[in-house]
């Protein structure tokens, strides 16, 4: 392997009679894919940050706490004691009435074999449909920070993928450039000049 001194970064942009025109037009391209890269993918992750902060705090907002009902006997058994549950979930039937004084019911996880009439905490949303429990703060933080790093990250593979088809591009066109000139030239190698 030879070695590289630190020259060797920027020898698109020294002179040399041996640079072509296509090194040139690479060395720009090479610098505005990296600089569309960085830009796209900080601007895109930035926004989708914000975008999904923002949602999950109009969520914590807007969705409230209800005491639903339940409106039969959940399937499973209880425990006798409180002290032998097991924590085991079912899917129950529940009631509620929204802050318009609607109706609504649903299914949710309660207790195995909790009878009817239990009261469960469930969430609304402003229609008084269920929907999950919001996110805390640090969870949002969380949620949006990883959100924000996979969409910059994909809005930064298309320019670093477009420059990288660019320059392969280039690249075969030099090297096809490097054969009509081998061929112009090959035949002549090692002849006598005298």
């Amino acid at each position: 392997m030879a070695f590289r001194g630190p020259k060797a970064w920027l020898w698109r942009w020294r002179r040399n009679p041996l640079k072509r025109r296509v090194d040139v037009v690479e060395a720009w391209v090479v610098i505005g894919a990296w600089l569309i890269t960085l830009a796209a993918g900080v601007l895109a992750g930035l926004a989708a940050t914000a975008a999904v902060e923002h949602g999950l705090a109009r969520e914590r907002v807007e969705w409230r706490q209800v005491v639903a009902r339940l409106t039969e006997k959940a399937p499973g058994k209880a425990a006798d004691h409180p002290a032998e549950a097991t924590g085991e979930q079912v899917w129950g039937q529940v009631g509620w009435t929204a802050p318009d004084g609607s109706r609504h019911t649903g299914q949710v996880r309660v207790g195995a074999g909790s009878s009817a009439g239990t009261a469960v905490t469930v969430w609304t949303d402003p229609h008084g449909e269920l929907v999950t429990e919001p996110p805390t703060p640090a969870q949002a933080h969380m949620r949006s920070s990883l959100i924000g790093v996979l969409v910059g990250l994909s809005a930064a593979a298309v320019p670093f993928v477009g420059g990288r088809v660019l320059c392969g591009r280039l690249e075969r066109r030099r090297m096809a450039q490097w054969d009509r000139e081998w061929a112009r030239f090959g035949p002549r190698w090692g002849h006598n000049t005298l």
